[in-house]
């Protein structure tokens, strides 16, 4: 998702604790960034409830450890040709209000999203490579053409344009949409309480739409894979700024909230065995309108590419809540470069001359810039604004321009972003699913950014479909070196997320990684469904 943070507020421990719950166990968490109009993922992405995520049941996502587990889907198998995905559903499912969950609710999330302008279609294009995908949501082939088909009640198949041999990892964002109310109802199903249902381990209960704050509750209907392990959720909005947060955590009104660098030292002295610290594969970085002045000049994108001192930023701005980022790829993701990554080095002197050489010596004569921010709860925003303070003083001072700050809601902010409403961007991307196409694919031939770089695009394409892994990772390289040489991007950094949780939670985070921390595990389904009492 994640191009947005899902539910980020509450999405920053991993355990696999079996332990049973106390009765009626209640947990009070951010909500995270998510404040949509919808509480229907297939419907809006960017625009969804904060919530969404835990209503519904995917096909499949991933455990602590990053391994792909089955949800919904009981079983899967591909083509001789690799052309075709056979996905078996569990037997049992049902819908909240007691109707079966079947293989046509799935396709209809999809065939509905590829033709009602779903604002995430580029994933099920680029990532999912669903044969006739293009050609539908450009309404130039009817819907029944795309290669989706309800076997039979339990039963889907999928038919892509090239072999993809990581499209089980896409269905982790493949949630059903129940036909029967759609069909009663039409997208206002997903509006208010009394209509939503739910596949998954929670149902709702009450939405506030004036703060976006939820209450969600353990499903009496729900017999698929990773039951609730607490009783109620409450999404609060307040909490989303540690300096709300932790107070309320120190009251007793939060059981989990995110620290920023000065409340560390507090937290660890008061509740070490409840402290937290987690790597998230996530990227921010700086995003141009290529097609805009003065960004259309490969140059200055590269100016500001050697303009930024990482190591300075994260180490003293951030105070160690990040690690600096050479490579959209977080460190541990598959196929990170470390040598890539190594050529993200501050050289002021470099940066100088390629703004000179874009015919702006020492900035003279470069137009004032407005970098757009998102406005962020989570380990995001503890990040963005000090770090967009930052770089607006540092390019200053390297590159002699002005640079001022502007901070949007998510919606406003996306639209700005996928229209090229402004000429640049700090833009955070978590991933959605485990594979190097995840993170290459929002560059790809349009993708999050309305990029369309031939070269790029090219190597990208052919590293999708490849079925030697070597090989793969090798073109994966070789695209983000184009990334690098035409300035396509900034990587800035990698969060680092601090956090601190209540004796009502407990267990295990994952396995460290080659940093020394512990992998963020983004899925709402894995937070509430095996968090529990030690």
């Amino acid at each position: 998702m994640h191009f947005t943070n899902k539910i980020a507020g509450i999405l920053a421990i991993a355990t696999a604790m079996t332990a049973p719950v106390l009765a009626q166990t209640t947990i009070v968490a951010p909500s995270g960034s998510a404040q949509g109009t919808y509480m229907d993922y297939m419907k809006t992405v960017y625009d969804r409830g904060t919530g969404s995520d835990l209503l519904q049941v995917p096909l499949a996502t991933f455990d602590k450890n990053f391994e792909l587990t089955p949800m919904a889907a009981q079983s899967w198998s591909q083509s001789e040709d690799g052309l075709t995905w056979t996905f078996k559903l569990q037997p049992d499912l049902v819908w909240s209000d007691g109707e079966p969950l079947t293989a046509e609710d799935y396709i209809f999330a999809l065939q509905r999203a590829a033709t009602s302008g779903y604002d995430f279609a580029w994933y099920w294009d680029f990532a999912g490579g669903i044969k006739g995908w293009k050609e539908v949501t450009e309404g130039t082939a009817d819907v029944s053409t795309l290669g989706l088909k309800a076997v039979d009640e339990h039963t889907i198949e999928v038919t892509t344009v090239a072999p993809k041999p990581y499209f089980p990892s896409v269905t982790s964002l493949w949630y059903p949409v129940p036909k029967h109310v759609v069909d009663k109802l039409g997208d206002d199903w997903a509006l208010n309480v009394d209509t939503i249902v739910s596949s998954g381990p929670f149902d709702i209960e009450s939405w506030e739409k004036s703060n976006n704050s939820v209450v969600l509750t353990k499903s009496d209907t729900y017999k698929g894979p990773w039951q609730a392990q607490v009783d109620k959720v409450e999404l609060d909005p307040t909490l989303n700024a540690p300096e709300v947060g932790l107070p309320a955590f120190l009251a007793g009104d939060a059981d989990y909230t995110f620290l920023n660098a000065g409340q560390v030292p507090v937290a660890e002295a008061r509740f070490a065995d409840g402290m937290r610290r987690n790597a998230v594969f996530a990227t921010s970085y700086i995003s141009y309108d290529l097609e805009s002045e003065p960004f259309n000049n490969v140059d200055v994108r590269r100016a500001f590419y050697y303009a930024v001192n990482r190591d300075e930023l994260t180490s003293t701005v951030l105070k160690d809540i990040a690690i600096p980022a050479g490579s959209i790829l977080p460190p541990g993701y598959p196929g990170y470069n470390k040598d890539i990554a190594a050529e993200a080095v501050f050289d002021p002197e470099k940066a100088k001359q390629f703004m000179a050489d874009a015919g702006y010596p020492n900035g003279e004569g470069f137009p004032d810039i407005e970098i757009w921010i998102r406005d962020e709860g989570g380990y995001n925003g503890a990040i963005i604004p000090p770090m967009a303070q930052y770089l607006q003083s540092q390019f200053k001072e390297v590159l002699g321009i002005n640079m001022s700050i502007r901070s949007l809601p998510n919606a406003d902010w996306m639209d700005g972003l996928r229209g090229a409403k402004n000429n640049i961007f700090i833009a955070p991307y978590e991933y959605d699913y485990l594979d190097p196409s995840n993170f290459y694919g929002i560059f790809y031939n349009g993708g999050r950014h309305n990029y369309h770089v031939p070269e790029y695009d090219a190597l990208v394409a052919q590293a999708d479909s490849e079925s030697d892994p070597e090989k793969r990772l090798d073109l994966y390289a070789q695209a983000e070196q184009v990334m690098i040489d035409q300035g396509l991007i900034v990587p800035l950094v990698h969060p680092i997320t601090t956090a601190v949780l209540s004796d009502k939670l407990g267990g295990d985070a994952s396995t460290p990684n080659d940093l020394g921390f512990t992998p963020l595990d983004r899925l709402a389904h894995y937070f509430f469904t095996h968090l529990t009492k030690q």
